[in-house]
């Protein structure tokens, strides 16, 4: 006869689960900062005997070859990656405090990316705090790195300082880009309406990305009924940070100030039929368009009373040929790994 499994056994294990997940995740977490320490250290001992006598490659490439035999099993003693942790030694000079930083919290191959790709030493800070905290993967960093993000974070003109309460309203603005980087939907500027909707639907982890973290999606052309007349909302999303529902509205065409009243309208009846006051924050609209006139615009917004923001979204051909979609970009940073860290 069979043991009889405890009424409280599925929780119980649930709850183990968790410890488990959690504990070899602080493992994990230890196990790279300690990583990254040993190869900044090494970096650093490259640089101090690089000044006080002449190291050349030759000379790395007897280090190599002599760090890979007396550590046969370990990874990355690579002529190319002793000359990136020169690079991270330099780059963030001071050794202390080492595991406390946004960097020491990234893999190895994202620390690489920002000596690489951005030459400024406070961007490497910002994007590698970003990264650290909303958990980004290496393709992402490169994505948002590529369409600099730093730069079009927040940056949408809105209303909100007025339509919001001032705590609200800066929580809201950073809900916003401008402009919105869609080269990833494979269109070109002749695209419908319908079809700009449908292919961010067809790609909606890729629209969510770009949206920026704490995007869910509710549904496309949500129906609402106003009296006997039937509306449809273009994109409606759910932030679940912020708590508020988030309408996006798109344009095929220049801004036109008209476009601020259908948004503003939407705004208000999901406020009306979907939020719930005691639990959600104001919703607001943000909406895309071809092209904008910055000047109307600020007109346009300084009349509206609900809270919505204007921004420009691209499809340019040439930049899609400076963004390589996600695949190739991981294809060639899994390359990259297996030639520099493997070797």
């Amino acid at each position: 006869m069979s043991e009889l499994v405890p009424d409280d056994y599925a929780a119980t294990l649930e709850d183990l689960k968790r410890h488990v997940h959690t504990a070899r995740l602080r493992v994990q977490r230890a196990a790279n900062t300690e990583l990254l320490r040993l190869w900044w250290q090494v970096g650093r001992t490259i640089l101090d005997r690089q000044e006080r006598a002449r190291w050349g490659d030759k000379v790395l490439s007897r280090l190599a070859a002599d760090l890979r035999a007396e550590f046969p099993s370990m990874k990355g003693f690579s002529v190319t990656n002793l000359k990136y942790m020169r690079r991270f030694a330099e780059a963030w000079a001071e050794p202390d405090p080492i595991g406390q930083r946004p960097v020491d919290q990234l893999p190895w191959g994202q620390v690489i990316d920002l000596m690489t790709k951005l030459d400024d030493q406070e961007l490497r800070d910002w994007y590698a705090g970003k990264s650290a905290f909303h958990g980004w993967s290496r393709p992402v960093l490169a994505h948002q790195i590529t369409t600099r993000l730093h730069e079009r974070e927040a940056a949408a003109p809105s209303n909100f300082a007025g339509a919001l309460e001032r705590a609200d309203s800066g929580q809201a603005q950073e809900l916003t880009k401008d402009p919105y980087a869609l080269q990833f939907l494979a269109v070109d500027g002749d695209a419908t309406e319908r079809e700009l909707e449908q292919r961010m639907v067809d790609r909606i982890l890729d629209t969510m990305r770009e949206l920026g973290p704490g995007f869910a999606f509710v549904g496309r052309q949500v129906h609402l009924e106003v009296g006997n007349t039937d509306f449809y909302i273009d994109l409606l999303f759910f932030h679940v940070e912020q708590l508020r529902y988030v309408v996006i509205e798109l344009k095929t065409t220049t801004f036109d100030p008209r476009d601020t009243g259908q948004l503003g309208f939407y705004v208000t009846v999901v406020d009306d039929m979907l939020r719930i006051p005691d639990k959600h924050q104001p919703t607001v609209g943000i909406l895309l368009v071809a092209g904008k006139d910055d000047t109307v615009v600020r007109y346009a917004l300084a009349s509206t009373t609900q809270p919505v923001a204007v921004s420009r979204y691209e499809l340019t051909e040439d930049a899609q040929k400076a963004l390589p979609d996600e695949a190739a970009i991981t294809r060639a940073f899994a390359d990259e790994l297996a030639r520099d860290v493997d070797a």
